[in-house]
């Protein structure tokens, strides 16, 4: 193999030693401006919720500001393709979820230009949410056999909503009619519970799987109700709704999470630095307290590299499920 000449060697090892330098220095002043925080769906869903309250810690913990960027649409395959290819240089960040950074990458496997699990890395897990089966006030179900009673019979009609197609409450939702035996309507929304949420209470869709953080407030006012929670065992919240397993469908419905992720080119030291910030406001008790109260519980990774790895784990587990199901979107 021909050797460089002595010159050149010291020129590549100049070079290196300045790049880790000026990696070091941007490490050591960062956020020196401020930082895009992309959210892949409108205001008011759990997603966007969490990131307006983790931007604004963030905010008041660096002295340069967080800004929260909505990129609804594409079943939040919008926000994600503009986090793969932005600058590497930890000024732009996502706040996304099981759908757009587990799901999405199997689903959308023909018209999505980005791989998650290859050009993201995870920072950590922020927060999980358990869901319910959500309904309309008038729909003549108030459990999960009395609803696929209704759905059964030759003159129903009923349309389910969801954050998109191939998001969560879509597949879940795909599970549970084929255990059921049931056949519902599906009625994309573009931006998550945002529009989920009105969409339901104007009587647009007649049921869904949605997050209790966004559900639970009109839940009390009587504008949806409760079918079942998707929780391991009954919420505290609402001691009188079974979970899908008592109802006969375990393991159907799923308790959501919400992480922060940048491109994977961000430099490990840069990734750790963000990691420090993030995790260092998340443990605070009156900022876990806050999130408790609107039904969030806070989840921290062990390190970005094992936030990635999971996030990993979940991708494939995904697949499993889109495939198992026969899940195709054109």
């Amino acid at each position: 193999m021909r050797k460089l000449p002595i010159v050149k060697m010291l020129g590549f090892l100049l070079a290196a030693s300045v790049a880790a330098g000026a990696c070091g220095q941007a490490t050591d002043t960062y956020p020196s401006k401020p930082v895009r925080v992309l959210v892949p769906y409108a205001p008011g869903g759990a997603t966007d919720i969490i990131a307006r309250h983790i931007t604004t810690k963030l905010s008041e913990a660096t002295g340069q500001q967080f800004i929260v960027d909505n990129r609804a649409g594409a079943s939040g395959n919008i926000a994600l393709e503009l986090a793969v290819r932005a600058v590497p240089d930890g000024y732009t960040l996502l706040v996304g979820n099981v759908s757009t950074n587990a799901i999405n990458e199997t689903t959308f496997t023909q018209s999505l230009h980005a791989v998650p699990s290859r050009d993201l890395v995870g920072i950590t897990n922020l927060i999980e949410i358990p869901h319910i089966v959500a309904a309309t006030p008038g729909l003549p179900a108030n459990d999960i056999r009395q609803f696929i009673e209704l759905a059964k019979r030759p003159d129903s009609r009923i349309n389910y909503g969801s954050a998109g197609i191939g998001t969560y409450p879509h597949l879940d939702m795909v599970v549970f009619a084929k255990a059921a035996g049931i056949n519902v309507t599906h009625v994309p929304f573009k931006g998550g519970a945002g529009q989920m949420v009105p969409g339901l209470i104007g009587g647009e869709v007649q049921v869904m799987f949605v997050n209790l953080a966004s559900s639970l407030p009109q839940v009390r006012a009587g504008r949806m109700k409760a079918l079942a929670t998707t929780a391991p065992q009954r919420l505290p919240e609402l001691p009188n709704v079974a979970t899908m397993g008592e109802q006969g469908y375990p393991g159907i419905g799923t308790n959501a999470w919400n992480g922060m992720f940048a491109p994977v080119a961000v430099p490990k030291p840069l990734i750790q630095r963000i990691y420090g910030q993030v995790v260092e406001i998340l443990q605070r008790p009156d900022f876990k307290e806050m999130l408790a109260r609107q039904l969030m519980t806070v989840s921290i990774s062990a390190s970005p590299a094992a936030y990635t790895e999971f996030v990993k784990a979940e991708t494939r587990k995904w697949a499993n499920v889109v495939k198992e199901n026969n899940i195709k979107i054109e």
